[in-house]
């Protein structure tokens, strides 16, 4: 029991003096995040709004590949792009194995079908009589996206922050695809990961303490959203 004290006020010690490979392993993580959930809005929400607002043949199907998707694990994840990234694969020419923004790639992956059932569902409950009172007023397709998308504004934020506590706190796509690279790719849950194994319990108590930071954050930002979306 000592152990786990005197590593809790070492790791206090190591967040207030801003120990830098603390704050590197933190500052990766962000990079890699930030990039992969704003490709999850810009490629999820356009692509949710599609299933929610149009019925086509196959949208059922699609659906259930989608909230499938929602459980793939994230090993499998990684292990695909990998092999879309490595010197052998399709995209190995592109240089982004064991780089922040490949990464990202195999995050986006993780992400995308999160925002796109939820964007989806927020379509889906949205007025029916918006969908009307656009098409009255001689909106075009794209003007529909738009409003029902900003009407939908707090969902999708939602759907967004959402996706971002699911990524920032993932494993196996960091580890495979970054490979912990120190300095470089080293993310806070693979520094978790390795430190732990190591015995160097401080460095990775300090970093499991800006991960519920994180969380404790996201969960704040998710129960304001949520009240905003049920107004």
């Amino acid at each position: 029991m000592d152990y786990l004290l005197d590593g809790f006020a070492t790791a206090l010690r190591l967040l207030a003096a801003g120990d830098a490979e603390t704050f590197s392993a933190v500052w990766i993580t962000l990079a890699a995040s930030g990039m992969s959930i704003a490709a999850c809005l810009a490629i999820g929400a356009p692509l949710g709004f599609l299933i929610g607002y149009h019925d086509f043949p196959g949208r059922r199907a699609v659906r259930i590949a989608v909230d499938t998707a929602l459980c793939f694990p994230t090993v499998v994840i990684g292990l695909l792009v990998y092999l879309l990234l490595s010197r052998q694969g399709p995209l190995g020419d592109l240089g982004l194995l064991f780089t922040i923004p490949g990464m990202a790639v195999g995050l986006t992956l993780l992400g995308i079908p999160i925002v796109m059932a939820m964007t989806a569902l927020a379509v889906e409950q949205a007025d029916a009589r918006l969908r009307l009172t656009l098409l009255t007023l001689g909106a075009d397709g794209r003007q529909v996206l738009f409003a029902t998308l900003w009407e939908t504004r707090y969902h999708l934020m939602l759907a967004g922050v959402a996706a971002f506590g699911r990524i920032v706190s993932e494993v196996g796509i960091s580890m495979m695809v970054g490979g912990n690279i120190k300095w470089h790719t080293r993310t806070i849950t693979t520094a978790i990961a390795l430190e732990t194994g190591k015995g160097d319990y401080a460095l990775g108590i300090a970093l499991g303490l800006v991960l519920l930071a994180i969380a404790l954050l996201l969960n704040l930002v998710l129960a304001g959203l949520r009240r905003r979306a049920g107004r």
